[in-house]
């Protein structure tokens, strides 16, 4: 086996691999916001919620077909380009995924039909327990697949027979591993704020339409709710999130200190660490460059004792070292953009309880701005996790270079290749799709007659009946009830 195989099998695998999470990272958070909605509606019958349903349930049903698309190539590339892996851990590792599969693509492939399509096919609570079911069900698939994926970072409840593979002896311990709890909940909560600052993106964009059109709204449009839901949203979750982020920092730091070494640019074992704010790491000079740090706060931030000695990098060969470039800059890149959502959410706080967000241009703006933060925190928090516990596949026990298949470079590149020129047509043709959806606003999802042939954008639809259900006949059905938007 060649490293050039090996290298562009990794390549491979990280360029399919983020295009993949980028899916799910935002429809496992709109498809609670969309049970949200859909309860609202039922509960209040302001016709603004169900129209801001049937808005982003047409992006959801986009976004989903696309990480179904994308899940199913990495799931090829198991047997293709890392073969070996599977040979020696699939005893462990199947069943995780095949569990995935049974409990969670099962119940929202049987529901999601229902969701989409089942506006004048069945009852009210029928329809909306099937929104919660999808949401459910894309929880699950992300229990799944974190539980296999930190049994990787923190393996345990498993043993190695003689011809290499490896067998569970304990599945709980298997599953639930030492560090699933706090990346579950962290994953969780990136999934909900990227729905969060896409929605309050989206919805600040057309404010600052309206405003730039001259067009005077009063009330509760669609553009004001789901602006103020997004904003609330990341008011109280940013916080938490980084919490919880510091809680699984603090795992990282117990099972797997190299990766903690490399993250905080710890190049010398000892105690009272300094915090490195910025620095270039240089694996061969086995030190930072241009290095500014803030000294004895190293340790207060692993959360041990000023005394406690912490690994530098140097504790281990050079071989057994993680590459620190990445997940050193890939941190401080997560912790940024998290920061900045605190703002963000602070802020709109504070102009909610002054009644005076939507009448804050430059908070509109930022609002716009911080749109795809969410993606790009999730994107280096992933790099962070996954370079970050090289040179191991998993974590101590199996190396990366022993986990590829037999494979020449150049047939990896041809893969690689194509892939990205595949990838390069259609998730841009997607993507540029949604944000086509996304601008037009929620009026895109209605079919209702609009006064003279148009409505302004932000201007809230006539009032419904007061028994309108989404099982009545002039309800739109399902997301091509978008029909009138799509054809």
């Amino acid at each position: 086996m060649d490293l050039d195989a090996l290298l562009l099998s990794r390549l491979q695998f990280a360029f399919t691999i983020a295009f993949h999470i980028l899916f799910p990272a935002f429809t496992i958070g709109l498809a609670a916001y969309l049970a949200v909605l859909e309860g609202l509606w039922l509960w209040t019958k302001r016709e603004a919620f169900k129209t801001l349903y049937l808005f982003w349930v047409k992006i959801f049903a986009l976004s989903f077909g696309m990480g179904v698309v994308s899940g199913v190539v990495l799931s090829y590339q198991f047997g293709t380009n890392w073969s070996e892996f599977i040979r020696l851990t699939g005893g462990v590792i199947g069943p995780l995924l095949a569990y995935e599969v049974l409990t969670a693509f099962f119940l929202e492939a049987s529901f999601l039909g229902v969701m989409l399509f089942g506006w004048k096919k069945v009852g009210p609570k029928l329809h909306f327990a099937s929104t919660v079911l999808v949401a459910i069900g894309t929880t699950i698939s992300a229990f799944w697949i974190l539980s296999a994926n930190s049994w990787m970072q923190t393996p345990q409840g498993f043993q190695i027979m003689a011809d290499g593979t490896f067998e569970a002896v304990d599945y709980m311990a298997v599953i639930f591993n030492p560090s699933l709890p706090t990346r579950l909940a962290h994953m969780l909560l990136a999934a909900f704020m990227t729905t969060g600052l896409v929605v309050g993106a989206a919805s600040a964009y057309r404010l600052l339409k309206e405003r730039a059109a001259g067009v005077k709204t009063t009330g509760w449009t669609e553009n004001r709710i789901a602006l103020v839901m997004a904003v609330g949203l990341i008011a109280l979750l940013a916080p938490l999130q980084l919490v919880v982020g510091h809680a699984s920092g603090e795992v990282t730091h117990k099972y797997q200190p190299a990766k903690t070494a490399a993250i905080e640019g710890y190049w010398e074992t000892r105690a009272d660490q300094p915090l490195h704010l910025f620095g270039i790491p240089d694996r061969e000079a086995q030190k930072n460059h241009f290095e500014v740090s803030i000294p004895g706060v190293g340790n207060l931030i692993q959360g041990v004792p000023k005394d406690e000695v912490i690994k530098g990098l140097d504790s281990w060969a050079r071989e057994d070292q993680p590459p620190p470039f990445i997940p050193f800059f890939g941190f401080r890149i997560m912790v940024g953009l998290g920061l900045l959502m605190i703002g963000l959410g602070l802020w709109g706080a504070v102009l909610i309880w002054r009644k005076r967000i939507f009448d804050s241009p430059w908070f509109l703006r930022f609002a716009v701005a911080m749109g795809p933060s969410g993606f790009l925190a999730v994107l280096a928090g992933w790099m962070v996790t996954e370079v970050g516990r090289q040179p191991w596949v998993v974590y101590d026990v199996l190396r990366t270079r022993d986990a590829v298949s037999p494979v020449i470079a150049s047939q990896v590149a041809t893969s690689l290749i194509a892939y990205i020129i595949v990838y390069s047509i259609v998730f841009t043709a997607g993507a540029i799709f949604i944000l086509r959806l996304m601008a037009e606003g929620p009026v895109a999802a209605t079919t209702e007659p609009a006064p003279h042939g148009q409505r302004p954008p932000g201007t809230p639809l006539a009032k419904a009946p007061e028994n309108t259900t989404p099982g009545d006949d002039d309800t739109p059905d399902g997301p091509d009830g978008v029909r009138g938007a799509t054809s």
